[in-house]
C-alpha cells in the first residue's frame, strides 16, 4: 500500500513537458501551430481530433481527410521551462507569447499557416 502512495506522489510531482508544437503538411508546406502546458497530452489530442474527423480546424481538418496522416509531420518547436518560483502554475500567457513569437519568426520566412 506504501508503494502505491509512493507512485501516486510522484505521479502528482511530474510536471509535464510545455511548449509550442506543429503539424506540418507535406504536400503544400503549411503549419498548424499550437501552445499547451501538456505537449504530449495535446499532440495525442490533435491526432485522435484529426483521425475522428472532430478538429475545429477545418482547413487542417480538410487537408488531413484528403492526404491522409501519412502526409503530415508533427513537430515540437519549442519548450518552456517551469519557474524555479514553485508558486508559479500558469504559464498560459508565457505560452501565448511563445507562440506568437514563433508565429512572427515563421512568417519573416514566408512559411504558410492554416488560419490561425
Amino acid at each position: 500500500m506504501d508503494r502505491k502512495k509512493e507512485l501516486k506522489e510522484l505521479y502528482k510531482q511530474m510536471k509535464p513537458e510545455m511548449g509550442i508544437f506543429a503539424v506540418k503538411c507535406t504536400v503544400n508546406n503549411k503549419y498548424f501551430m499550437e501552445s499547451s502546458p501538456n505537449l504530449k497530452g495535446r499532440i495525442n489530442s490533435t491526432v485522435f481530433k484529426l483521425n475522428a474527423k472532430t478538429h475545429p480546424n477545418k482547413e487542417l481538418q480538410e487537408d488531413w481527410n484528403r492526404y491522409g496522416e501519412d502526409r503530415f509531420n508533427i513537430s515540437i518547436i519549442d519548450t518552456l521551462k517551469y519557474s524555479e518560483d514553485e508558486t508559479k502554475t500558469d504559464y498560459r500567457d508565457d505560452l501565448a507569447l511563445l507562440k506568437e513569437v514563433w508565429e512572427e519568426k515563421m512568417s519573416k520566412e514566408n512559411i504558410k499557416f492554416y488560419n490561425l
